[in-house]
């Protein structure tokens, strides 16, 4: 896996000379008659003939009197429109090589600076091409806040990575290796469930996988801090990891399959927030579970009117094949509340009606505990990274009936799509247990700063910092 490592493209204040230091000034639309004490009234009058507005993203590269670039402005987002890190994510590919700092309004923090640097550096991995030496590139000078940053990044590249990786060369088992590779060295116990205790203890992710010939499996991960005890939370991620769609025999048309390959988008983002939780070895127990299959079509696939039986004993009719993500969280849900967690997040990407209520950026937030749902909304919106709740109307339940089962995988009903999928979650998840289920794109459909187009790891900074509200841990690294 051909992850950029993030500290390429940072560099310690201690190990830089101011001298050889360049500076971009970030600049908000409503700062620009404050530029002149800035970077003088003749770099001003410049700045404005080259059109220099301060819009989103816009940046122009100052020449010094003896034709060195050292000076650069950026336009940001004014601060009623809230965090965004992504902005920085313009300056890599608009940089001359060389050190910069960025000189920011006092309430952006340095932290998210660097960590929209480091998201703009990305690169998607290069699977066989051709590829020249890396060039001489920027690199952002950091303090111990922006240092501390990487690690964030580190793991929101490691989700895009794992999605934008082309499916041949992503199957069930690859995930679940790649997980065990990046969880291990962590101090994680990692199993990776296959075979007859798949069937025994995960039968709906076994029904999905039925029709490939790349078996599915369930991976299972535990850990604890440092400074964990006993009776430390424990937070427990569940993540659907469907490595390709077809749909089924329910098959999606050609148009919709080109971007199958990111729907083990929810397992990628699970992945990368465990790991991120160890790097930052917070006070915490934590499991791991993602369910890692592919749907297809071939004599042995799941067929519509199917009738399996979950873990949890309920059973439920097969409406439609292409519904196979709530078949693999179910059972992944049933056994972590077994263990009876202090906080269960599932992610997945899961339903087109999401996407059609709330577009691509807003992943839909659906949760049983009044409080955890508005801890994670609020945290989403300080950090940039939004969440959205949707409701768990009970009226719609019925729509998931069944005459000749427990329930059905789909809503009788052409409406409420993101609900009716949640209330099937539901069914799996104690009542007594806090849990959040995020439907997420896990995609950008077009490349803006700090925001390639490819894999996205949507969803993943929200459900850390509400974590740190919801536990009271003071991340030392993140503070």
């Amino acid at each position: 896996m051909n992850v950029l490592d993030t500290q390429d493209c940072l560099v310690s204040a201690d190990d830089v000379q101011d001298g050889n230091v360049g500076t971009v000034y970030a600049i908000r639309p409503s700062m620009l008659d404050e530029l002149g004490t800035m970077v003088g009234d003749a770099t001003v009058r410049f700045a404005r003939q080259a059109g220099f507005a301060a819009r989103y993203g816009q940046v122009l590269l100052l020449p010094g009197v003896d034709g060195d670039i050292t000076t650069a402005l950026l336009g940001i987002a004014e601060e009623a429109d809230g965090a965004d890190p992504f902005v920085f994510g313009a300056l890599p590919d608009s940089l001359p090589a060389g050190s910069w700092r960025v000189r920011a309004p006092v309430d952006v923090r340095a932290g998210d600076v660097a960590l929209g640097f480091c998201l703009g550096a990305y690169r998607m991995p290069a699977f066989g091409r051709d590829s020249a030496p890396a060039a001489p590139c920027a690199r952002l000078v950091v303090d111990a806040e922006g240092q501390a940053a990487a690690s964030m990044a580190r793991c929101m590249n490691l989700a895009r990575s794992l999605i934008n990786t082309p499916p041949n060369l992503m199957g069930p088992d690859d995930l679940a290796r790649a997980a065990e590779a990046a969880l291990a060295p962590l101090g994680a116990e990692v199993s990776i469930i296959r075979g007859a205790r798949l069937a025994q203890e995960f039968p709906t992710v076994l029904h999905v996988g039925a029709g490939s010939n790349r078996a599915p499996c369930v991976v299972e991960a535990r850990w604890h801090g440092s400074t964990a005890t006993d009776t430390a939370p424990l937070v427990s991620l569940v993540g659907k990891g469907v490595c390709f769609d077809t749909g089924g025999y329910d098959l999606k048309p050609p148009s919709s399959m080109l971007r199958m390959k990111k729907d083990m988008g929810g397992a990628a983002i699970m992945l990368a927030l465990a790991r991120l939780i160890m790097l930052r070895d917070l006070p915490v127990r934590l499991e791991l579970r993602l369910g890692c299959v592919e749907n297809s079509v071939s004599g042995h696939a799941m067929r519509p009117s199917d009738v399996v039986k979950t873990r949890a004993g309920l059973t439920v009719e097969i409406g439609n094949t292409d519904a196979e993500g709530r078949l693999v969280l179910c059972d992944l849900l049933h056994a972590a509340c077994e263990r009876q967690p202090d906080l269960l997040v599932d992610a997945a990407t899961l339903t087109g009606a999401a996407r059609v209520a709330l577009g691509p950026d807003v992943p839909a937030l659906f949760s049983n505990h009044d409080g955890t749902a508005a801890a994670f909304v609020a945290s989403g919106m300080a950090c940039g990274d939004p969440l959205w709740r949707l409701p768990l109307w009970p009226g719609y339940r019925r729509w998931l009936g069944s005459p000749v089962a427990d329930m059905n995988n789909i809503s009788s009903k052409p409406m409420a799509g993101a609900i009716t999928a949640a209330l099937f979650l539901e069914k799996f998840v104690k009542t007594d247990v806090r849990w959040v289920h995020i439907d997420t794109y896990g995609w950008n459909d077009s490349s803006r700063p700090g925001r390639p187009e490819g894999g996205e790891s949507l969803g993943l900074r929200a459900t850390y910092e509400s974590m740190l509200k919801i536990f009271n841990i003071e991340d030392r690294m993140h503070h």
